[in-house]
């Protein structure tokens, strides 16, 4: 008799189906998802057997023929099982039997089991995100306690504000990384309940032990749901909206390396081998693995949208729509922050700042306005928003001029105050340093401020951050190489 696999429909899926749909399918399941589905079947084997529904000897049978599903094995039986990889394994293993064991995937569906593989799947790979988003962090992190103190102008509004460093900088940026770690560690452990045992939707009648199952996978949980368990991808959406977000961020940042980088600021270079020419003008050195950066993190965002955009309105229930369309570029979204995290992370370890250039303009513009508002304030006691006021006039009479911002003029701040209906008792006095480069910067007092030692403080918690994070993750990720799963956040072979 014709072994089929349904009696519902009387044949295999149309060559359009195979070619458009299933194919393509399949062969991403086998490169990416084959362990992960080996791994459950066998759990689900040791099951059977503890409910004593196989035999010691079915047991090392099912068990060894699982264990030898390769994905050269089932590749070649693609066409044969409908391209379905489930479908696959099970065509293997009977095939391989000794003889029929009727009771092996008694009261089992593929929809816990596809929920399961592709949940095991996503977990691994976040775990080797986080690797990637340590190292970047650690790069970041190292380059800031080197430039803690180096003056270069920080901009609001396109314009130069006040003095910073790029260790200041650097230090948000850094944060920043610690922040989205912080909230995908999170987000790991929220979705780190174990989804086999729900069946189709509603449970399964045998007394699957779900706590066991979810243990020998590595969960931490059982999924306490069955609907939830099948019908929910909102790991996939909560992974790519994490990413999504913090692509934006990464967009600014290189944003602003494309302009310090640019011939206008001349603030940072790159060596030669992460730098580019221009085909018609020689005199050219262009940056563009910065604009790559920021191309690629925009792809960031639109994977979580296409991810979005592929459950919305969809019946909360297990649907190919949801499982397998709104999934699709899932990979991607992991590739896209991969690649854009291993560019970032050597252009950060190769970057340099150009002391001279950021000097320059640090000295040219008169970025001690507002430390000149306070002294007004503070020592002559004008009121603050006068001050202000008074502290505009002074720059702008010191441009008419042509004074530089470290020539300070007493007299045009006492004409400036004057002006203003204020007389100042000592103008020298209150004019002080407030224009000073090498004064700007410790002249800050609050916490979390571009004063060297604040920066130094920032990174010095954040370094201890990092290594608390790195222990969250490497503990994670222990629990994952145990159940099958490498370093890097992919499924080892069976």
């Amino acid at each position: 008799m014709k072994h089929t696999l349904s009696g519902r429909i009387s044949s295999g899926p149309s060559f359009l189906l195979r070619t458009e749909l299933l194919d393509p399918q399949f062969a991403y399941e086998a490169e990416h998802l084959l362990p992960y589905y080996v791994k459950i079947e066998r759990t689900l084997v040791a099951e059977y057997a503890r409910m004593r529904l196989i035999s010691p000897e079915q047991t090392r049978e099912l068990d060894g023929l699982l264990a030898g599903a390769t994905r050269e094995v089932i590749t070649g039986q693609q066409q044969a099982n409908m391209s379905d990889i489930a479908f696959a394994l099970e065509r293997h293993v009977e095939a391989g039997l000794s003889a029929p064991v009727p009771t092996w995937h008694l009261d089992r569906s593929r929809n816990d089991l596809q929920a399961c593989a592709q949940l095991m799947f996503g977990r691994g790979r976040l775990i080797g995100a986080a690797e990637s988003l340590l190292e970047f962090q650690e790069a970041a992190r190292q380059l800031a306690e080197a430039t803690t103190d180096l003056p270069m102008p920080g901009y609001t509004h396109h314009q130069a504000a006040q003095i910073i460093t790029p260790g200041f900088y650097l230090a948000a940026l850094s944060e920043h990384v610690q922040h989205t770690l912080r909230r995908l560690l999170a987000t790991y452990d929220g979705f780190d309940a174990c989804p086999l045992g729900a069946g189709a939707m509603s449970g399964q009648e045998l007394p699957w032990d779900r706590d066991r199952m979810a243990s020998l996978l590595g969960f931490r949980r059982a999924q306490p749901n069955a609907l939830m368990s099948v019908a929910s991808r909102g790991w996939a959406l909560e992974i790519t909206a994490e990413f999504g977000v913090f692509g934006v961020a990464l967009s600014r940042f290189a944003t602003d390396l494309l302009a310090w980088g640019s011939s206008e600021y001349g603030f940072i270079d790159l060596p030669d081998e992460l730098s580019g020419i221009s085909s018609a003008m020689p005199q050219k050195k262009n940056f563009p693995i910065l604009e790559r950066i920021r191309g690629r993190s925009a792809h960031l965002s639109s994977f979580h949208i296409d991810v979005t955009l592929g459950q919305r309105n969809t019946p909360y229930s297990n649907t190919v729509e949801v499982s397998k369309e709104a999934g699709a570029h899932v990979y991607e979204a992991f590739e896209a922050l991969r690649s854009t995290l291993r560019l970032f992370t050597e252009v950060l370890r190769h970057l340099t700042f150009r002391a001279d250039r950021m000097a320059e303009v640090c000295e040219r513009e008169f970025l001690g306005g507002f430390a000149l508002a306070n002294s007004l304030t503070l020592a002559e006691e004008v009121p603050w928003r006068r001050a202000q006021v008074i502290a505009g006039r002074y720059i702008v009479a010191a441009v008419a001029a042509g004074r530089k911002p470290a020539d300070g003029d007493p007299e045009l701040l006492r004409a400036a105050a004057e002006a203003e209906g204020h007389v100042l008792r000592d103008p020298a006095r209150t004019l002080g340093d407030a224009f000073d480069v090498g004064r700007a910067l410790r002249r800050m007092k609050s916490s979390g401020s571009a004063h060297p030692d604040a920066v130094g403080a920032a990174l010095r918690a954040q370094r201890d951050e990092h290594e608390r994070l790195v222990r969250e993750w490497a503990a994670r990720a222990a629990t994952a190489r145990a159940t099958g799963e490498d370093g890097n956040g992919h499924a080892s072979a069976p």
